[in-house]
């Protein structure tokens, strides 16, 4: 490095951001963390049209959500603000003089009707579309009677005719556009806003930007790009474009491929971490087999030069691994932590935890281990949050079993326990075992081979009777986090369906 690291993340709030705006975002935020660097969040609101209300605030909260911090941007300020772009009119406007008064722009007067019907006749005629440079020439007197009409211009770019820009990625290595491939592009419209073109580069000079690491769809505007650096006499930054997140289709990631916007995944309950290291090796790696990578692993080993020049798959299935695994290093506190809000959400687990934190605090455990999302957690232990459970009696019924042998099953755990809580009921802890996983296995296992049955088609059928479900967690623990009264009645409870 011959100059100190300057990255930005540049968002529009034309809309919330999804997960491809944020993997960006968080590729320059490594690489500025990696070498000690400098990482800026600059809004690029002069798009008035698109603007989306709340965008701004998605994108922030996106950010925090992950915590990339910045360095400077908003709400933290910087010696190179404003860091708003609707801000820094008056920049661009100088520039744009500038350019026009040295030649290197013009002012064009045509109008939206004129540009529709060249653009109609273009696409008849099969031609590329772009500006047809109408008034890349006009003679003084036909620009003073266009002003004298009051048509308000927009500035143009005037693009050499010949030749062609090269530049050097550090992805893609050497690229090259011919400048008979450009149009002369829009630099500051007919109501003082500038073009992304303009503004980016105006921008990028001003916050002395070292690097510009950006999605491989502004490739092409980088010649652009390039050709105002020279004409405004600035030196540019480094070039990365890093190819586009894909679907499983290896189409552009879509909504139709599901939730795509990064707090979406947030909402469904995936973790900071997990979506943090999972994006992180979404198009970079740091081997051939590592997958889980702590956070300070990912800046201490973050290069530019491993991430891939091919489209990357969104992996859903990879992710919903990678949660759990997140989710099963939490301790129990950090796990009631995260999962708080979602229960919170829950009209009965909202409840349960209002009314006996500790109570919950017992049963998350019993799923931890199960939840690939914070969400699931929430259906996952409903049953424990609930007084009646809604199933079919003929989910009772185990493999091989018929309804009486089911009563029968049922009857003879039904009068084992009776007696079991009778017994601890009339004697001290220090004689009789609590009703614990270890005591309910040791009166119940036993149980099966009086009853002639399977432990698994016992177990089977007091785990819907006392869940509702037939896959629940460890059927002994869950029998002792809901407690002697609720198992008995949901026991007495199956037997009145059967």
């Amino acid at each position: 490095m011959t100059k100190p690291v300057r990255v930005r993340f540049a968002p529009s709030p034309t809309g919330y951001p999804h997960v491809g705006n944020i993997r960006t975002a968080l590729f320059n935020w490594l690489f500025a963390r990696r070498y000690g660097g400098r990482f800026i969040v600059r809004i690029e609101d002069t798009d008035l049209a698109r603007k989306v209300e709340g965008a701004e605030k998605g994108i922030l909260d996106s950010l925090r959500w992950l915590s990339l911090d910045w360095d400077e941007g908003p709400d933290v300020g910087g010696d190179y603000g404003p860091y708003y772009q609707s801000q820094r009119l008056e920049l661009y406007k100088s520039a744009a003089e500038k350019l026009v008064a040295q030649g290197d722009a013009y002012y064009c007067y045509c109008s939206p009707e004129r540009l529709e019907a060249m653009r109609a006749e273009q696409v008849k005629r099969k031609q590329p579309p772009g500006y047809d440079r109408h008034c890349r020439e006009l003679a003084p007197e036909e620009r003073a009677q266009k002003e004298a009409e009051g048509i308000v211009p927009v500035v143009r770019f005037r693009v050499p005719l010949e030749g062609q820009t090269r530049f050097k990625d550090l992805i893609y290595g050497d690229v090259v556009f011919g400048h008979s491939t450009l149009d002369d592009f829009v630099l500051l419209k007919s109501d003082g806003y500038p073009t992304y073109h303009l503004a980016n580069v105006v921008d990028d000079h001003a916050m002395k930007i070292s690097h510009v690491i950006r999605a491989e769809e502004w490739i092409s505007s980088t010649p652009r790009h390039l050709l105002l650096y020279q004409a405004l006499g600035f030196e540019p930054p480094e070039f990365i474009h890093h190819p586009m997140i894909l679907g499983p289709d290896r189409a552009k990631l879509s909504k139709r491929h599901g939730a795509v916007s990064i707090l979406d995944y947030r909402d469904q309950g995936y973790l900071p971490q997990t979506m943090f290291n999972f994006l992180a090796l979404i198009g970079w790696s740091l081997d051939d087999r590592t997958e889980i990578i702590p956070r300070q692993a990912l800046v201490d080993n973050f290069s530019l030069e491993r991430i891939g020049k091919t489209g990357a798959i969104f992996n859903r299935e990879k992710l919903d691994w990678m949660n759990g695994v997140y989710i099963r290093s939490l301790t129990p506190d950090e796990f009631f932590d995260a999962v708080q809000p979602f229960l919170m959400s829950d009209i009965a687990a909202g409840e349960a935890l209002i009314e006996n934190e500790d109570y919950v605090r017992e049963v998350l455990p019993l799923v931890q281990e199960r939840a690939k999302t914070l969400l699931e957690v929430v259906e996952l232990t409903r049953f424990f949050f609930v007084d009646g459970l809604d199933y079919d009696a003929s989910q009772l019924i185990g493999k091989k079993m018929d309804a009486q042998s089911t009563v029968n099953a049922l009857k003879a755990a039904q009068e084992n326990l009776e007696k079991l809580v009778v017994l601890q009921e009339s004697a001290t802890s220090e004689t009789l075992p609590a009703f614990d996983a270890d005591s309910l296995e040791a009166v119940l296992r036993p149980l099966a081979a009086e009853l002639e049955l399977k432990t698994g088609q016992l177990f089977g059928v007091l785990r819907v009777a006392v869940t509702g479900q037939s896959a629940a967690p460890p059927l002994f623990a869950t029998m002792a986090v809901l407690g002697r009264e609720r198992s008995l009645k949901r026991i007495a409870a199956a037997l009145s369906k059967l």
